[in-house]
């Protein structure tokens, strides 16, 4: 390029510069094209990558820790420094100069000169500002707590599934694994109270899952039953109440259908020569039957049955709740309906459960599961499975 097309080219942007570009049409179809493909952006994200859901607001759980967006968390943290009665200054007088500041920004500064290494006054004041918007936005994400790991059922399924764990350890004890009631026993203040069913018709019939959510809510005092939300003093949140009244509707009401995608797993069965695992069998039955009254705070010879290192590993009798090949265990003795008895013949443990004996096909899968090792996986269970009987 030679001297005199530079001097053309310089001329023509001294002009276009002094022309400018209109608003409208020009800037405002510039916008639109960029709003309209961060617009398609954003519904991408949505559809395929979409928002993990947080669990219903519950006021009375005082374990949530509310955090603002990500962008307005500098000014969350702003606030740990502004004293209780002035707390209206840091979030309206403060906020509300430094945006009446940006909109007035055209009025007071009209220096014409645009290049950034000529503005330094401008640049040093922005400067320290978008410094301490990160200073202080980093500050609050290393010094928040982080939030407890709530589980959100987001589907008919899920909510079925969560109400069956939740029922399996608030609710058993007394009422049973099928809500069928019956005499309980080894409940403090309760002791020998018998509990009605509440999986039959006449119960599920008549009533609503609103009255249903109330009485696990407040409870029934004059019955005995403590209320379980968290509002009254219970361990439960709002969502897993639901949880457990959406279980009981769909698997007690036989007027209600459960879709046919929330199909969700059927209990264990048995079948004759089957090697069951932990993992797949054992753990769904001892959930059903056993965690209720084995788990921390609960009389039960410190006996835990969570998961499968507590089954073999807790308790007073450590030693004889469950040996490999051995059906004199006491876990298996006292599900068969057989009381440990110590050396004077007086009962150390009874059966278990206490109200009800299993289920037979339970025991069976009981028994199979001790007699081959106690395998924790299904890879483990299959492998013993497919390894052939030695030769008489």
């Amino acid at each position: 390029m030679n001297e005199e097309q530079k001097i053309t080219y310089k001329q023509r942007y001294t002009q276009a510069k002094q022309k400018g570009v209109s608003f409208w049409p020009d800037i405002i179809y510039k916008d639109l094209l960029m709003t309209f493909g961060i617009f398609l952006f954003l519904v991408g994200l949505a559809a395929f990558v979409g928002v993990p859901l947080d669990p219903k607001a519950d006021p009375s759980d005082s374990n949530y820790i509310p955090r603002p967006e990500w962008y307005f968390l500098f000014l969350f943290e702003f606030l740990k420094y502004v004293p209780g009665k002035l707390e209206w200054v840091g979030t309206i007088v403060i906020p509300g100069i430094a945006v009446a500041a940006l909109f007035l920004l055209p009025f007071y500064d009209k220096s014409p000169i645009r290049y950034w290494k000529k503005r330094k006054v401008g640049l040093s004041i922005m400067g320290v500002i978008v410094l301490a918007m990160i200073g202080l936005t980093v500050r609050a994400v290393a010094t928040t707590p982080e939030q407890a790991e709530v589980t959100v059922a987001n589907s008919i399924r899920e909510q079925v599934i969560l109400g069956q764990d939740n029922y399996s350890v608030q609710c058993v004890e007394c009422h049973g694994p099928d809500g069928e009631g019956g005499e309980i026993l080894g409940v403090e203040g309760l002791e020998g109270v018998t509990v009605k069913s509440i999986s039959s018709r006449d119960e599920m019939y008549t009533r609503s899952d609103q009255t249903l959510f109330a009485i696990v809510n407040y409870g029934q005092q004059d019955l005995g039953m403590p209320p379980y939300g968290l509002a009254y003093g219970g361990p439960l949140s709002k969502a897993e109440i639901e949880a457990i009244v959406a279980f009981m509707r769909y698997t007690w009401d036989d007027r209600a259908e459960l879709p046919a995608e929330a199909a969700i797993a059927a209990p264990p069965t048995w079948e004759e020569g089957m090697i069951p695992s932990y993992e797949i069998e054992i753990s769904k039955i001892v959930m059903r039957n056993c965690v209720s009254c084995h788990r921390p705070g609960k009389e039960n010879n410190n006996y835990l049955m969570q998961s499968y290192q507590e089954m073999l590993t807790t308790g007073d009798n450590v030693d004889k709740n469950l040996i490999a090949g051995d059906l004199n265990s006491y876990l298996y003795q006292t599900i068969a309906g057989n009381a440990i008895l110590d050396a004077n013949g007086e009962v150390l443990i009874h059966q278990m459960p206490l109200t009800k004996i299993m289920k037979e096909e339970y025991i069976k899968m009981f028994e199979a599961w001790i007699l081959n090792g106690m395998p924790e996986t299904a890879e483990e269970a299959e492998a013993l499975s497919a390894t052939p009987e030695p030769e008489p």
